[in-house]
C-alpha cells in the first residue's frame, strides 16, 4: 500500500508538470506533447494531476475529450482505491 501511495503522488506531480510543459510549448509555438500522451498519464494514475494541470494552467479545458476523460479517470481511480482499501481492511479484520 505504501508503494501505491508513493506511485500515485509521483504520477500526479509528473502529470501536472507535463500539462504545464505542454501549455508552455503551446504558448511558444513549439512541438507539443500529444493528447494521447497527456491522457495516458491521466489514465495511469495521474488523473488528479491532470485535473489540477488543466485548472492551474488553463490548458485543454475546452476540449471535450479532456473534460470527459479526466473526471472519468478520477472517478475510476477513486473507486479502485476504495475497493482496494476495503479489501485490505476486510481481510485484515
Amino acid at each position: 500500500m505504501k508503494y501505491l501511495v508513493i506511485y500515485l503522488i509521483v504520477m500526479n506531480l509528473l502529470t501536472c508538470i507535463v500539462y504545464g510543459v505542454d501549455k508552455l510549448k503551446a504558448i511558444a509555438g513549439t512541438r507539443r506533447i500529444s493528447e494521447k500522451t497527456l491522457l495516458t498519464f491521466a489514465f495511469l494514475g495521474g488523473s488528479l494531476g491532470a485535473f489540477l494541470g488543466m485548472k492551474l494552467f488553463r490548458h485543454k479545458t475546452c476540449h471535450t475529450k479532456f473534460k470527459v476523460a479526466v473526471p472519468f479517470f478520477m472517478g475510476l481511480h477513486v473507486i479502485l482505491l476504495v475497493l482496494l482499501i476495503y479489501a485490505k481492511w476486510h481481510f485484515v479484520v
